[in-house]
């Protein structure tokens, strides 16, 4: 019975850090950036867009479509940069446990 005491009580820590953890990740904020700078957005570690500047050179109706497309470069490399920080903060988070492919915390 000590076992499962004790693992209850790793347990209850485990769902106390995960809180602590999306707690952090709410308030971290990344910022990515396409076409040299000229396109920047910021996400929170949500990955909720918090921030988007765009260089006003690029606002012409000419240039439609390429800040269209540096728009959605700029969110993808932000994302990308909140999901390497997610998995930083996991890895931490499980000691360095391998999770099996696709599983994914919190459940």
């Amino acid at each position: 019975m000590k076992n499962i005491g004790q693992l209850m009580k790793q347990a209850q820590q485990m769902q106390s850090k995960m809180a602590e953890m999306q707690a952090k990740l709410a308030e971290a904020e990344m910022s990515g950036a396409a076409g040299g700078g000229m396109v920047r957005i910021t996400v929170n570690g949500k990955g909720d867009m918090k921030k988007i500047s765009i260089d006003p050179s690029l606002l012409t109706p000419d240039d439609k479509e390429v800040v269209e497309d540096l728009i959605v470069a700029a969110f993808n490399d932000a994302k990308a940069k909140v999901e390497a920080f997610t998995q930083d903060e996991m890895g931490k988070l499980t000691g360095g446990l391998n999770l099996p492919p696709g599983m994914k915390l919190p459940f």
